[in-house]
């Protein structure tokens, strides 16, 4: 069926698997979620007519191997397709734990960051090449928590901004772009203006940029992990919401220009963590009580220029269930929430191709 109360088909609508993995083995002992168990409630969700086209990816395993062989992707492929669906971006395992090390650490560090970035950019082009992967980036941050950042700023934001751009130089080989996602828990990305700091001095736009989720870049607004750089008042009325929307300009106006992956998402204003996961901005239901974000208005601050014109720059948007419990994300009434809130975005910030 061929809804014909949405109309635009762009920017296209993806949802995360990875939430099937991250975060699992914390509250409540949940165990990870298959991957062919999250693309198939991703493929059963409609709304109006309309469902996903595609998903984004984590390259660890359960779900898809860093070293997954070019049979294993062709079996990736296959099963992808057969949903009617399609792959977007995937996330390197840059950290310790998944294989990878701190991005500004010691050399043998460095290194497995960089192994994991490489053999990420490699299974992202044969995806595409295959043809099942139009469009998306390979996600990295810098494995590297505020905590341990704090103890030499300076020192630490130059070693990662020189890791990033050996990174980049390894995303040109593979003719990809890296996305730095902006979340509190990475040090040297843990505030707006230190992700600025930090894009800037890798300067090189057409291969590394900025990834915005919408629950983590609220975090940037309270100053969480970074109070100095707060752009809401501490105990600020959240029934404010011109003062919020003026933040988000501010905030917008500077990482707009760097932003090419874009997450949309709900976040009540506080921060959560679940296995080995460090605490970040809480991902929340779309009609979760608390929820401070309206989420297709506050969404068109990063799909729209200063003055409300439409930037085309996001191929797709993606929405990132991070920390689910299981219990939540088995219901097939959860993705149709989702997908509901995903088509008011396109509704509002998209267009016909």
């Amino acid at each position: 069926m061929t809804s014909t109360t949405h109309r635009n088909n762009f920017p296209k609508l993806h949802n995360a698997a990875w939430p099937g993995v991250v975060g699992k083995g914390g509250e409540g002992n949940d165990q990870p979620i298959p991957l062919d168990t999250m693309l198939d409630l991703t493929a059963a969700a409609e709304v109006d007519g309309r469902k996903f086209d595609g998903v984004d990816l984590f390259l660890f395993d359960p779900h898809v191997s860093i070293d997954a062989t070019d049979q294993d992707l062709e079996d990736l492929a296959k099963r992808v397709r057969a949903r009617d669906l399609v792959i977007g971006s995937v996330v390197a395992p840059v950290w310790p734990p998944t294989g990878g090390g701190s991005a500004a650490g010691e050399p043998a560090e460095v290194k497995a960051f960089l192994d994991q970035v490489r053999k990420g950019c490699q299974i992202a082009s044969k995806l595409r090449q295959m043809g099942v992967r139009p469009h998306g980036v390979v996600r990295i941050d810098s494995a590297m928590s505020p905590a341990d950042w704090a103890k030499d700023p300076e020192g630490n934001q130059a070693r990662i901004a020189d890791t990033f751009k050996a990174a980049a130089d390894i995303a040109e080989e593979y003719d990809e772009r890296l996305a730095a996602e902006g979340e509190i828990c990475w040090g040297g990305m843990h505030s707006w203006r230190w992700m600025v700091d930090l894009l800037e001095r890798v300067g090189r736009p057409e291969r590394l940029g900025f990834q915005a989720d919408m629950a983590h870049t609220l975090l940037y607004l309270m100053g969480y992990n970074a109070p100095a750089d707060a752009l809401l008042e501490d105990g600020y009325d959240w029934k404010d919401v011109t003062k919020k929307q003026e933040a988000l300009k501010k905030l917008t106006h500077a990482l707009r220009p760097w932003t090419i992956d874009f997450h949309v998402a709900q976040n009540d204003g506080t921060v959560h963590g679940t296995g080995s996961h460090d605490k970040t901005g809480r991902h929340c239901l779309p009609d979760a009580p608390g929820g401070k974000l309206d989420i297709a208005w506050d969404a068109g601050y990063w799909l729209r220029d200063e003055h409300g014109n439409l930037l085309h720059t996001i191929r797709h948007i993606c929405w990132d269930g991070c920390m689910f419990p299981n219990s939540v994300m088995t219901q097939a009434g959860t993705w149709n929430k989702i997908l509901g809130s995903m088509l008011a975005v396109q509704d509002a910030h998209g267009w016909k191709e």
